[in-house]
């Protein structure tokens, strides 16, 4: 009978076995893999939990669509993740964001098969990946900790898995030498991790995982051991690699910074919930709660109440009695315990009665400097208002001299345009 030369196999991910050729040969005894040959892409039809892999060339049939629907986490007493539902648009850069023990690490590890619900289901491309391990996912996972064989090359490092997996020779050292091209490390490819910088080091973890081909990458803080500016560098670096290779990214950080620069979309996470999801800019610019408003980047907020409207603004009132206008689209909520913000960049700071009349902005306060601090490309004033409120504001480095700035125990006035001000809702945590 003649068939295909360039077949395709079926096999559960991560398993050891060599790639085999067979004809519809259903399940091998004692080792459950389904096997079945085609001889046309068109003929592919993938399994849960299966991926397929020409002969001539991988082919993943993931496309990298996660979706967690009601899943919650439970050790003992404790909910690590309460009621969780989520969706990853295959292709996309997202990022769990929150702080140490806010269940975003439980979660990549139920997504990676590291952990299983107590709770709800974990589906990938469709399929019900829940009770399945690790191995069986189409997913691969880079960690904080690199681990890389030291007595391995570059090269073996990456090429590990495929040899593991049977893939033939050629391939494996056309899909190593694209992957050691994709981080720029080519020129490494001889040399052993111990050789290697840190930075250097995490680049060949993620060459390592991208060579399979999985339909999504989970990275777990991977840059938390580097040092700032090589962390930098490699958030730029990682964009860049995700959207060459076009597969879904999860990654988990505590780094606001780093979850602004790399990702498409960011959840920012707070005992065990989502407390809201969206692009950097939806978030900076329109947090929905307190937590959000001061987790990602810094705001002035202050307690108030919505008291009625002024044409197409919402009127806050704080506590102390300070009306300020709100576009009625950046009111998160209209009931219950409530704050009236503004990020420091936005507010103009100045003594009192030194701006003209067509200089001010419509929302103004009273205030005193209590300190100030020199950041470089920023000067930062803390300033008290009369009804007992400390805000920031940040002040472009732009005077010529240390003249232009505002001494301690100055009284100025701050102002700042209604477009930028929200009012969000206030929790337990602020």
């Amino acid at each position: 009978m003649s068939i295909n030369r360039t077949p395709v196999s079926y096999w559960p991910l991560g398993q050891n076995e060599r790639p085999w050729r067979a004809i519809d040969a259903r399940t091998t005894p004692g080792i459950g893999v389904r096997l079945k040959l085609v001889s046309t892409p068109e003929q592919l039809t993938p399994e849960p939990g299966l991926r397929t892999v020409e002969d001539g060339g991988a082919r993943a049939a993931a496309t990298g669509e996660i979706r967690l629907e009601g899943v919650s986490k439970f050790y003992g007493d404790v909910t690590v993740i309460d009621d969780l539902t989520l969706d990853i648009e295959p292709g996309s850069f997202y990022a769990l964001l929150g702080p140490s023990g806010c269940g975003k690490t439980t979660t990549l590890r139920m997504i990676g098969g590291f952990e299983v619900p107590s709770v709800g289901t974990v589906h990938l491309d469709g399929h019900d990946v829940t009770n399945l391990p690790p191995n069986k996912r189409a997913v691969n996972t880079v960690f904080q900790s690199y681990a890389l064989f030291p007595h391995l090359t570059v090269a073996k490092n990456v090429a590990f898995g495929m040899e593991r997996k049977g893939v033939n020779k050629a391939e494996i050292k056309r899909r190593t030498a694209e992957a050691l091209e994709s981080v720029q490390l080519a020129h490494l490819a001889e040399r052993r991790p111990a050789a290697l910088s840190g930075g250097q080091q995490q680049r060949v973890a993620l060459a390592r995982a991208l060579v399979n081909r999985p339909g999504a990458l989970l990275l777990d803080e991977p840059l938390g051991a580097l040092d700032l500016r090589l962390r930098r560098q490699l958030q730029v670096e990682i964009k860049k690699v995700q959207q060459e290779v076009g597969i879904t990214f999860v990654h988990v950080t505590h780094d606001q910074e780093e979850a602004m620069t790399m990702a498409d979309v960011i959840a920012v996470m707070n005992r065990g919930k989502i407390e809201q999801a969206g692009s950097a800019r939806e978030l900076y610019d329109y947090p929905s709660t307190a937590f959000v408003a001061n987790f990602l980047g810094q705001s002035n907020l202050v307690k108030a109440s919505i008291t009625g409207t002024d044409g197409d603004s919402s009127v806050a009132e704080t506590h102390d009695g300070q009306k300020f206008k709100v576009p009625t689209g950046r009111v998160a909520a209209t009931t219950g315990e409530l704050a009236v913000g503004v990020r420091p960049e936005k507010v103009w700071i100045s003594e009192l009665d030194a701006l003209d009349r067509e200089e001010r902005r419509c929302n103004r306060i009273r205030a005193t400097v209590i300190t100030s601090a020199f950041l470089g490309v920023s000067l930062e004033y803390h300033v008290k208002t009369p009804g007992g409120d400390e805000l920031i504001v940040t002040v472009q480095n732009n005077a010529r001299d240390q003249v232009d700035w505002l001494a301690d125990g100055t009284e100025v006035e701050l102002s700042w345009e209604p477009d930028h001000t929200f009012v969000v809702k206030v929790g337990a945590d602020v």
